[in-house]
């Protein structure tokens, strides 16, 4: 569609506003494309303001708007913002999709080929037909999806602890925001998730590094941390963690919490990944909590889709009352559609179908992509994650991974470079490698054959 697009954008430029654009048949056999293909492209110069459709009519290029004024001073603005800044480069980096002809070793979601796109196109019609589907919600979520929430969760969390929030990384911004104030510090696992680290920077927070090794985040060295820092949170995905894929051994848990209960402090445990769990996935950590220490986020969207933004926060205490208070002052409620939507998919038949379909998928694409790796690089040595949608794979010494993830780009391979995922200096040279964006198993095979190519260049 994006070369048809650029075709008519040409096309319109030497009409005069008005003139009509070629029929519809016309440019079907003109560009041998398809009429959705025709529709769309038709649509999106419309959205552009460059041409206006009308039924039965066909196209015409619309009116010129008037040329515009030169633009002003803004100087000024730099002495007014200040020396605060807000840096979207490693969020925009996952979220901006892949050039046309690359293979995408790099990415947070699944690919449209494994989202459940007819059963949310069924949940969100019969969610539009519920009497109060655009009427303001109650104010914690609806009761029934918060219900659900909880029985998910389990550990004797109650529908009256969650808070239906509006995905996971609103969700994280949130909690952050009512947990601590600016200029104090944040422990982080040491890698982490982009996301959180571009949160903490834009809100004021400092972010403390944390090591993490093949069992998750090390309990002696949090301890420290908490101790060093003075510190009053913890962000922690404990199960199928990103970028490393670790599982929190079930001996650190409990010292997780021990460490946070001394301490004084909060453990924000963003479960991120419970669906996309290969293997079975253990407990959250708030299962094991009684007294209000730990913060859990749960979020659907990665085993859904990318616009199905929600999710819960799940508190207990103060805190929640904190937490939901943030909520109502900064963005009032997630919108009611997509919570009844939710709810219609979770409570559909097609959902445990759709979790089964996408753990098979994943173990045959997680399988493949070290088998490639394995065949074309046998020097790199890659995790083997049991759940989520990333290899954590380590370079050879001497190897920068941002230069190698740029030129791996030049020649047609999205990768991950590791070092953005560290908050601090990196622990060494890492790759994430992503397997689920891809659209099937060969496109994976032939990733790591030109990710090869680079590294042997």
């Amino acid at each position: 569609m994006s070369a048809l697009a650029t075709a008519l954008r040409a096309e319109v430029a030497g009409l005069e506003p008005g003139e009509r654009l070629p029929s519809s048949r016309s440019l079907v056999a003109r560009h041998r494309v398809s009429p959705v293909t025709v529709s769309r492209a038709l649509g999106l110069l419309a959205a552009e303001g460059l041409v206006v459709t009308r039924p039965g009519s066909g196209a015409f290029a619309a009116e010129r708007p008037p040329a515009g004024r030169e633009p002003g001073d803004v100087g000024w603005q730099a002495v007014a913002l200040g020396d605060r800044a807000v840096d979207p480069a490693g969020v925009a980096w996952l979220l901006n999709p892949p050039p046309e002809g690359v293979v995408p070793l790099s990415g947070g979601y699944l690919h449209p080929s494994l989202q459940p796109a007819r059963a949310l196109a069924t949940a969100t019609a019969r969610a539009a037909r519920r009497p109060d589907a655009w009427a303001v919600p109650p104010l914690g979520g609806v009761p029934e999806l918060r219900a659900w929430f909880a029985r998910t969760v389990g550990g004797g969390v109650a529908p009256a602890d969650v808070l239906i929030t509006g995905g996971g990384q609103q969700s994280v911004t949130t909690v952050l925001r009512a947990l601590l104030p600016p200029g104090a510090p944040l422990l982080v696992e040491s890698p982490t998730y982009l996301g959180v680290l571009s949160i903490a920077r834009a809100s004021g927070l400092h972010p403390v590094p944390v090591p993490v090794d093949a069992d998750g985040v090390r309990p002696d060295l949090l301890a420290e941390a908490f101790a060093v820092s003075g510190a009053r949170a913890f962000y922690c995905q404990p199960t199928f963690h990103n970028p490393t894929g670790a599982v929190l051994a079930p001996e650190r848990r409990v010292r997780v919490l021990d460490a946070a209960r001394a301490a004084g402090a909060f453990v924000v445990e963003d479960d991120f990944a419970r669906h996309l769990g290969i293997e079975a996935a253990p407990p959250p950590l708030i299962a094991a909590d009684d007294s209000g220490r730990v913060v859990h986020i749960a979020s659907l969207t990665k085993a859904t889709a990318p616009s199905l933004r929600v999710a819960a926060v799940i508190a207990r205490g103060p805190v929640a009352e904190r937490i939901r208070a943030t909520q109502l002052v900064e963005e009032f409620f997630p919108a009611r559609p997509l919570q009844e939507t939710v709810l219609e998919l979770v409570s559909s038949p097609g959902w445990a179908r759709h979790l089964r379909a996408v753990r098979t998928a994943l173990r045959a694409r997680r399988d493949a992509l070290r088998a490639a790796l394995a065949k074309e690089l046998p020097e790199l040595r890659a995790s083997r994650p049991e759940g989520g949608l990333h290899l954590w794979v380590r370079l050879p010494d001497g190897v920068d991974d941002v230069a190698l993830a740029e030129a791996a780009l030049r020649e047609g391979v999205l990768v991950s470079a590791g070092r953005p995922f560290f908050p601090a200096e990196p622990q060494g040279s890492y790759l994430r490698l992503g397997y689920a964006t891809a659209p099937s198993e060969a496109d994976l095979a032939e990733g790591v054959r030109r990710l090869a190519a680079v590294m042997r260049g």
